[in-house]
């Protein structure tokens, strides 16, 4: 599988469009009429602001406090980059906020300060103490990132958490109670060697010895070698913590026997031979960033015993902190936590090391592309599995409840977990798992259309990103000419460029289109013609015999027209059951809606293919199906001519005998809205339909453009249901974005 890639400009362009960097703020409230704006300011805001100052509590009741964490930093340790300052670490703490929401819905703002004074940090982050719920410290260079925590730990009562320190700790420690659990030892026992004694390692060792781990087992080294008793250079107060009583001096000497290799240094600090000279079933966590110290390929060259941890995606076993931080501070948050303590970490390990024990959800497996059992190769759990929200922050805020850090203790913690659980948004989920699908089937992707500009830039972020190869029909100088002028020259020699001059399969394209139309009026000069000069034409043959595994087509012409020329090739019509299904994704509800593409006038026999073929793309998408035949009457009042198609097309499903949850007709509130539908206790759906199946073709548009153009929401389609192939029509109004989007639905056969 190749890796993603992305050049210099595309990062640039993601952080410039649709508008610069990754956050903007939204109100929660009303704004709209006089009373409104009294209420939320003058004179109505004076009644919390009295609240609060009488009782300081109440702010978490009244503001935005109580989901609110800063994401703080001052620029000198910007990732692996080193002293950037302040402004040039914003997009990095940006990156932060919206890791915060996307995976724990934990509100955050971040915070770059113009200083490498520790004082004058701990001054500035002290003095907003009063508008956060928490203080998460990024990116801030050792020993100064000690001092400033410890200061501001001591001197605020709200968490403050270094997450270079802690959160590569927490992950760590949850790996290494699996492997050790794997291998047959206790924490106690064994020996530990770890390499960098800067803010993580330093972090990571600690937590482990508050686990079990014994001082006189754990070996720390820097780049001077071992820390040992009566070391003097290049030492401090937080690296003479952890010096030990030992012959040792060097790495090498350290590693002998050794069971654990922690690393938080450099690229190849770790050789062969020093792996060679460990214990039986070595646990080695070669976490440097973005290349580990030993690489996991090297490490099982000469151990196949050895079980291997990365901080990188691309291997298994990955050592991410996103699997730490937002859900620590969503379940300190949730406590009105006044510190995030040892045993709170340590909560947040063992959570994460238990999850990782049981089966893995099969949606999980899906995303992934693969299976994942717990072993070896899996000792900790995936960044995306959906467990990790409503697993992970109530063990956090029992041990914050259990040692007195919580302000105001949860009450029914059954109901916390149920709440968490609907708390997150599914369409996130839902479109990382398609991506990774793609990724997975590397599909080749044949982009009809590669005189647009749009859809070049689509088919070079397909290919960078790693889901497969990118077919491009159009002409050599054409597609060279268009990509210099969207500043992607260097992807001129990526692209493979197809048409009718240099494919070798052109006669046997013409052999099969003149078998198919002869008896429709085409003779062979038509059939030529098309198959050698319509690029939607020669896509669509390709497709059929096999020369790509997904089509991409439509974004320069009429979907109508793009639909007749397809039909050429393939039975795509209502006749043979095709449909269109387009996902509205929308404040965290995905709702489909059919037919948008195929049927004009559908009756109820057809309602119900459309049905059918609605169902199968939810099923792909992850969703249980439930399908509401919307009209503007609600079982049969008000009576109306035009509706009894609606109301028939359930007697079809009926007959049939399908395998989803389905209702009509209904009024689309009933449909959506669970308190309307409990006016008709009745009715078949166990709750809000998110398949929306309409009168006709026309309807289907119009409220799909109302939502896009007047709520806002992401349209993703409409996908092609109920052909052989997998092909996507766009519609000539997506950007490049939107193409790719079709492409990755393409790669994931869903249809």
């Amino acid at each position: 599988m190749s890796k993603p890639k992305f050049t210099r400009e595309e990062a640039l362009a993601f952080h410039i469009d649709p508008t610069p960097g990754k956050w903007e703020v939204q109100a929660t409230v009303p704004m709209t009429t006089q009373r409104d704006l009294s209420l939320a300011y003058s004179p109505g805001v004076a009644v919390p602001c009295e609240e609060i100052a009488a009782n300081p509590e109440t702010a978490y009741d009244y503001t935005n406090k109580g989901n609110l964490v800063a994401v703080i930093s001052n620029g000198t340790a910007v990732l692996g980059l080193g002293n950037l300052g302040a402004l040039g670490s914003k997009p990095v703490m940006e990156g932060k906020s919206v890791l915060f929401k996307r995976f724990a819905d934990v509100n955050s703002i971040d915070i770059e300060l113009d200083t490498e004074d520790p004082d004058e940090f701990c001054k500035a982050v002290r003095l907003m103490g009063p508008t956060f719920g928490g203080i998460n410290l990024e990116d801030i260079k050792a020993p100064e990132c000690f001092i400033i925590e410890q200061r501001l730990k001591e001197e605020m009562d709200i968490p403050v958490f270094h997450d270079d320190q802690h959160g590569t700790a927490v992950i760590c420690a949850a790996g290494l109670l699996n492997a050790l659990k794997i291998s047959g030892k206790k924490i106690e026992d064994v020996k530990i060697v770890l390499n960098g004694a800067g803010a993580a390692g330093i972090a990571c060792i600690e937590l482990l010895k508050s686990m079990g781990a014994r001082h006189d087992n754990c070996i720390v080294c820097d780049t001077k070698g071992v820390i040992y008793q009566g070391r003097t250079e290049g030492m401090n107060q937080w690296k003479s913590a952890h010096a030990v009583a030992t012959e040792h001096r060097t790495l090498e000497d350290a590693m002998v026997g050794a069971d654990v290799f922690l690393g938080v240094s450099a690229k190849g600090a770790v050789t062969q031979d020093m792996v060679k000279a460990m214990g039986d079933n070595p646990v080695i966590f070669a976490m440097a960033n973005p290349d580990p110290e030993i690489t996991p390929e090297e490490a099982h060259e000469v151990r196949v015993d050895a079980i291997v941890a990365t901080g990188r995606s691309d291997y298994p076993n990955q050592v991410n902190n996103v699997l730490g931080f937002p859900y620590l501070f969503r379940g300190a948050l949730d406590i009105h936590a006044r510190a995030i303590n040892d045993e709170m970490k340590i909560a947040c390990a063992q959570a994460l090391a238990d999850l990782a024990r049981e089966d893995v959800p099969d949606e999980v497996a899906l995303a992934y592309g693969k299976s994942l059992t717990f072993g070896r190769d899996y000792i900790i759990p995936t960044p995306f599995d959906p467990r990790l929200i409503h697993r992970i922050p109530p063990a956090v805020a029992r041990a914050g409840m259990e040692t007195g850090a919580a302000r105001r203790p949860i009450i029914d913690i059954d109901a916390y977990e149920e709440g968490l659980k609907s708390r997150m948004d599914p369409t996130a989920s839902i479109l990382r798992s398609i991506n990774t699908r793609a990724r997975a089937a590397q599909a080749r992707m044949i982009f009809a259309e590669g005189d647009d500009p749009r859809v070049l830039r689509a088919a070079v972020m397909y290919q960078r990103s790693g889901f497969g190869k990118a077919l491009v029909v159009g002409r050599e100088s054409d597609v060279k000419d268009k990509l210099e002028a969207a500043g992607l020259g260097d992807a001129v020699r990526e692209l493979e460029v197809v048409n009718a001059r240099n494919t070798p399969h052109l006669q046997s394209y013409k052999d099969f289109l003149y078998d198919r139309l002869q008896r429709k009026g085409f003779d062979r000069q038509d059939v030529h013609r098309m198959a050698a000069r319509d690029r939607h034409v020669f896509a669509s043959l390709m497709l059929e015999h096999g020369h790509g595994d997904g089509l991409i087509t439509g974004a320069t012409r009429k979907s109508a027209h793009v639909m007749q020329l397809i039909n050429h090739v393939f039975d795509a019509d209502a006749e043979h059951g095709a449909a269109g299904v387009t996902a509205l994704l929308h404040k965290g509800r995905i709702v489909m809606i059919a037919d948008t593409l195929v049927h004009e006038w559908p009756d109820e026999n057809d309602l119900a293919n459309i049905a059918e073929r609605a169902a199968d793309v939810a099923k792909h998408l992850g969703l249980e199906p439930r399908v509401a035949f919307v009209s503007f009457s609600t079982f049969g009042y008000p009576v109306s001519e035009r509706a009894e198609k609606m109301h028939l097309a359930p007697a079809v499903l009926d007959q049939r005998g399908v395998d989803f949850e389905y209702e009509g007709e209904m009024t689309v509130d009933v449909a959506l809205n669970p308190n309307a539908q409990e006016a008709y206790p009745f009715q078949r759906l166990t709750g809000p339909a998110n398949i929306l199946v309409v009168p006709a073709r026309h309807s289907a548009s119009i409220s799909v453009k109302l939502m896009q153009e007047m709520a806002g929401a992401t349209v993703i389609g409409p996908i092609l249901a109920g052909v052989d192939k997998s092909i996507q029509i766009c519609s000539t109004s997506m950007t490049a974005n939107d193409i790719l989007n079709m492409a990755v639905l393409s790669a994931c056969k869903v249809g």
